[in-house]
């Protein structure tokens, strides 16, 4: 592989912000795999934000890259499932699997797109000095021709139909906006973009805790609600606060430790049968690797408000923040229901039918 822009590459990223700023570029920010795409002929490599290879979890990516872009060029974008009219994130962890015979199975079951939103490089030229608008322009010109399953983000300059877009697109499980500034050069690694993301608030059931990896201060909060038949199912953590928090937090929810998770709503965590029928803390993963699973049982009689950007099927897609403890809230009362169902946005429409 001889190309202008070589791997690994670092991907340019966004910082967060609350509203979505004027005079920008905006695209729709997608929940998948951020993949780096090298094409030099016959040779395709897809790196991951991390600088691994994605390459052989998605050999239908890679054919579809042969297939509908140009020779030699470097593309930056995501890779994505649906599944209906909605993305599913977790139908991607699936992909990540030791057994070759397993990635070949699913690249025909569920299979992925690539959805590319920047150019880096096309056959000699190296672009990532190339304004923002000139790169955007020549990546709509270069995938021109493409067809499913590789696709072009939507753009718009339009702060409108940007702000229509937070609120539509939403419903075919897209993350939020992104907004970039024309005039800027693709930085890698360095936050030059923003992003706007989705966020809510849910009442949760603290019932349990990690420790952090610096020592014996807490490292997450473990969080529940309740589902239709009164089962406490773990939805995801609460883990952002400072060293200073973390230790005041540590000593705040010592009384509800348990010596053991007998008699936990969670107390089965360890079996796989259980695991299978309920969302349990401590799951078996392919991310995790040798990470340590375990936690800290707590009496689930404290009650925290969180706030999320969106589920994933019954759990937090990413961690959620502490906002203020819910003293005034029985902790039977934190159940599904109050969480916020976005209206369902036909995820063809987004790319365009």
């Amino acid at each position: 592989m001889d190309l202008p822009v070589m791997p690994p590459v670092e991907p340019m990223l966004a910082k967060s912000a609350k509203k979505i700023p004027p005079g920008m570029l905006y695209e729709p920010k997608w929940d998948g795999f951020r993949a780096i795409v090298f094409r030099d002929g016959d040779e395709v490599e897809l790196g991951s934000r991390s600088g691994k290879t994605l390459t052989r979890y998605f050999p239908e990516v890679v054919a579809a890259v042969l297939e509908h872009t140009p020779e030699r060029c470097v593309l930056d974008g995501e890779i994505v499932i649906a599944r209906g009219e909605r993305l599913d994130f977790d139908a991607l962890l699936e992909r990540i699997h030791p057994a070759d015979s397993r990635v070949r199975h699913l690249a025909g079951a569920t299979p992925a797109s690539l959805v590319a939103f920047d150019l880096l490089a096309l056959g000699d030229a190296r672009l990532l000095d190339a304004p923002q608008a000139d790169r955007a322009r020549a990546l709509a010109e270069a995938l021109g021709g493409a067809a499913a399953p590789v696709f072009t983000t939507p753009v718009t300059a339009d702060h409108e139909e940007a702000l229509r877009w937070f609120d539509a697109f939403e419903g075919a499980g897209l993350d939020g906006v992104v907004a970039k500034p024309p005039a800027a050069a693709y930085r890698p690694g360095e936050r030059t973009m923003v992003k706007v993301k989705h966020e809510r608030t849910a009442d949760c059931v603290v019932a349990g805790l990690r420790a952090h990896k610096s020592g014996p201060v807490l490292g997450s909060l473990l969080l529940g609600l309740y589902d239709a038949r009164g089962r406490l199912q773990h939805v995801g953590v609460c883990a952002s606060f400072t060293m200073a928090r973390r230790r005041e937090l540590m000593e705040e929810l010592a009384p509800l430790r348990m010596d053991s998770a007998a008699g936990h709503p969670w107390e089965r965590w360890t079996s796989e049968e259980a695991q299978g029928r309920d969302r349990l803390p401590g799951g078996p993963s392919r991310w995790s690797g040798g990470k340590d699973l375990s936690w800290v049982p707590l009496r689930p009689e404290r009650v925290v408000e969180v706030a999320y950007d969106h589920m994933q099927g019954d759990r937090f897609r990413h961690t959620a923040q502490f906002r203020r403890w819910r003293d005034d809230r029985d902790p039977a009362s934190c159940t599904y229901a109050q969480l916020e169902e976005p209206v369902s946005y036909d995820l063809g429409q987004v790319l365009g039918g």
